[in-house]
């Protein structure tokens, strides 16, 4: 019988109403007062509400975000390294006390409802300066924090109705997934996080990490991105074609997270990783630069950081890998470890060099990204966020 990997804090949170019980809330939803949500914030909701961010029941009160900012634990000491938080006005704030309950509301239609545990002031410069290790509003994670509220509310949620999504049958919760592990007799899982199309060195990672395990369970970022990344539907297509291509069918699957790219470089990697165990995963694949962005972060940042952690209360096992290339003299993919010949026998994946070609119209070559890929891109006027 396959032993299921246990959520983050041992409980897969489900703050999801009954239909009934969502109905009455919303025939007396002029009872209580509102705020108004943004895209990003709904889903932060919906992904509280599914266990997908256990053991998160609601956005953090005051004790939870400061031990989170100082010391990656929650109050509780659970590690946990991105302040989830709503943030609202100050006018906004004056109007609410502990106790209340608040209609959370998206284009003014009630999504959850929010119980008031406390509403506090942050500092914006020190959140940036722990959770990104900048106050550079280069950084596009800064500039997010310094466009916010000056106050934030925290306490637990209940989801009243679930937002659409065109990417329905890809949107799978942790309950889903798990189950899903489960028929396929996986006890040991590894997630793949990325915001990116597959090249080859992605795809030597994946299938190395996946020889160590049962399968593996790809996981694209769908949400908010900077401008020059790939398109939500660009980056599905792409490794519904590798799959389709290059991996058994019963030791690969697809599903997505739906979320923004924070761009925390390390703390972004720990938070990736408990949500991949929360969806099931055993392992967690951290490639070079995780979650980076520009020069903020060193390549290998998001690996040392998992040194400060426990790897039994973390709960799920980091698998670090390094630069890759294809190398002409070996006829494959290599690193410095397995390989012995020279920079000229070298070809380094050059994600620059294929999003140029792509651009034009051109398929990267065959040593870079397998052109049943390349394809699925081509077949886009315009693959990027603009």
């Amino acid at each position: 019988m396959v032993e299921q990997q246990k959520p983050h804090g041992g409980k897969l949170i489900d703050r999801t109403l009954s239909n009934g019980e969502a109905e009455d809330i919303i025939n007396r939803a002029n009872d209580f007062q509102s705020i108004e949500i943004g895209p990003e914030l709904v889903k932060d909701v919906e992904n509280i509400a599914s266990g997908l961010f256990s053991p998160l029941e609601g956005f953090l009160t005051s004790d939870d975000y400061e031990r989170v900012l100082y010391d990656k634990r929650l109050s509780s000491g659970i590690p946990w390294t991105i302040p989830i938080v709503l943030d609202l006005s100050k006018e906004k704030a004056s109007n609410l006390n502990p106790g209340d309950e608040v209609l959370l509301r998206h284009n003014n239609q009630p999504v959850a409802l929010l119980n008031v545990d406390d509403v506090y002031k942050f500092n914006k410069r020190v959140h940036c300066e722990q959770v990104f290790g900048t106050t550079d509003d280069a950084h596009p994670g800064v500039a997010k924090i310094y466009q916010l509220n000056d106050r934030l509310v925290g306490g637990k949620i209940n989801l009243l109705n679930e937002t659409s999504t065109p990417f329905y049958e890809y949107a799978l919760k942790p309950a889903e997934t798990r189950s899903m592990f489960k028929e396929k007799d996986w006890e040991k899982v590894v997630g793949f996080q990325t915001r990116n199309v597959p090249h080859l060195g992605h795809e030597f990672i994946q299938k190395t990490a996946l020889s160590l395990v049962d399968g593996l369970f790809i996981n694209p970022v769908i949400g908010r991105k900077k401008s020059g990344d790939f398109k939500d539907n660009v980056i599905l297509d792409s490794y519904e074609s590798l799959i389709e291509n290059y991996f058994p069918q019963d030791r690969a699957t697809l599903g997505i997270f739906q979320t923004e790219m924070r761009y925390a470089g390390p703390r972004e990697a720990i938070f990736h990783a408990i949500v991949r165990k929360n969806f099931g995963c055993t392992h967690f694949i951290v490639g070079r630069d995780h979650a980076g962005v520009g020069s903020f972060y060193h390549p290998f940042a998001a690996h040392e950081i998992f040194s400060e952690f426990d790897e039994e209360e973390l709960g799920i096992t980091p698998i670090f890998f390094k630069s890759f290339f294809y190398c002409k003299k070996c006829r494959g993919i290599a690193n410095d470890k397995t390989c012995p010949h020279s920079e000229e026998q070298i070809v380094n994946f050059s994600g620059t060099r294929m999003r140029e070609m792509l651009t034009n119209g051109e398929r990267p070559p065959a040593d870079s990204m397998r052109p049943e890929v390349a394809d699925s891109i081509l077949k886009y006027e315009n693959p990027f966020v603009e």
